[in-house]
């Protein structure tokens, strides 16, 4: 259960920053930043805090060589649904909702890779303290 939330709480992110409806930043500041700037630099912040927290948290725990290995097999994955003709990729808007997906996912493991990694090795991470 805590990977799902994990991976749900960077789905929620990614998705609310943008998506191909109208519900999502950037299509909102499009309409409304002449009118509600304070909010919608607030919420920039805001979006950009969330962002540092899964990025720092990924890269540190999976590094970028791991972010990348975690989109190869997604990639191949959806290449392997392609060629099986279970997905097709004639619809923009599908496509960005998979870039979404796979984004997500490997923002999901980042966060959650100390957890599974303590259970396969049974090794704990202990992060560097400046003190």
């Amino acid at each position: 259960m805590g990977f799902f939330m994990r991976w749900l709480a960077a789905f929620v992110l990614l998705a609310s920053t943008y998506n191909p409806t109208q519900w999502n930043y950037v299509s909102w500041i499009e309409a409304n930043y002449a009118v509600q700037l304070p909010l919608a630099v607030l919420m920039g912040l805001l979006l950009t805090v969330a962002y540092m927290i899964y990025l720092r948290a990924t890269l540190r725990s999976i590094g970028s060589f791991g972010m990348i290995m975690v989109i190869a097999i997604l990639a191949a994955l959806i290449w392997v649904l392609i060629d099986w003709g279970v997905l097709t990729l004639d619809n923009p808007d599908l496509n960005l909702w998979l870039g979404i997906f796979v984004l997500s996912f490997v923002l999901g493991i980042g966060l959650s890779w100390s957890l599974v990694r303590r259970r396969l090795t049974g090794q704990a991470d202990v992060d560097d303290l400046d003190e």
